[in-house]
């Protein structure tokens, strides 16, 4: 079973954030083969959310209150670890985002920059494609909005 902890940064252990940034290291620079400054000076400002499985961060996303990121509230650096996603846990890992954000900001409308391909996922979700194709790093994203 997934466990979720939500912490701000200055929250964060220097073990939690170490094993944070592996893991969004390990999806989103090697696995995509993807170059990109994934330390990008946002994570202060952010909302951690951090799903564990035998002591281990899996699951992780970062919250942004309304007017930082998008106008509305916004979740990013959604990622699951290769050796859970036969789990789903993803689909966890954003109901329980989905409801920080309602809880900590007191807001309902959340905009994504989601992967193009992830569409689907995102929909299940109640997320709404509102733009067109767009590339960010070279790989192909869609904004998307919740209300």
């Amino acid at each position: 079973m997934l466990i979720f902890q939500i912490k701000r940064f200055n929250e964060l252990s220097i073990y939690e954030l170490y094993k944070l940034l592996q893991l969004r290291s390990e999806v989103f620079v090697v696995e995509q083969n993807c170059v990109y400054q994934d330390i990008d000076g946002k994570d202060e400002k952010a909302l951690h959310v951090l799903g564990f499985y035998e002591n281990e961060i899996v699951a992780y996303t970062r919250l942004f209150d309304k007017g930082y990121y998008f106008d509305e509230a916004s979740i990013g650096r959604v990622v699951t670890s290769p050796k859970v996603r036969d789990k789903k846990w993803g689909h966890d890992l954003m109901k329980v985002s989905i409801e920080a954000i309602e809880k900590e900001y007191d807001i309902s409308e959340i905009t994504i920059s989601a992967q193009e391909h992830l569409k689907k996922f995102y929909e299940a979700h109640q997320f709404v494609q509102s733009s067109e194709m767009y590339l960010e790093d070279d790989i192909p994203h869609i904004q998307m909005k919740r209300s």
